[in-house]
């Protein structure tokens, strides 16, 4: 998989994902805690994760990427809407 997190934005690397990598995927959000979850295989434990400079979890296992976590959700969306 030929994505770099740390040079792009969480929307082009989700954006990415959605239109040319996940065949399916899963979302979810948890409004009291303002983090969206989305999930490229039915949700399980992953082995390993990375946090990225912008408050996204991106969670693997055995070495592919099979979910994000996106933290402050709504904050960050509508400070990039500004």
């Amino acid at each position: 998989m030929d994505i770099q997190p740390q040079k792009q934005t969480r929307s082009r690397i989700l954006i990415y994902i959605l239109t040319h990598l996940a065949q399916e995927y899963w979302v979810d959000y948890d409004e009291e805690a303002d983090v969206l979850y989305v999930n490229f295989k039915k949700p399980e434990p992953a082995d390993d994760s990375e946090l990225t400079d912008d408050d996204v979890i991106i969670r693997y296992e055995k070495g592919s990427m099979v979910g994000m976590t996106f933290l402050h959700a709504k904050k960050n969306l509508a400070a990039k809407a500004l």
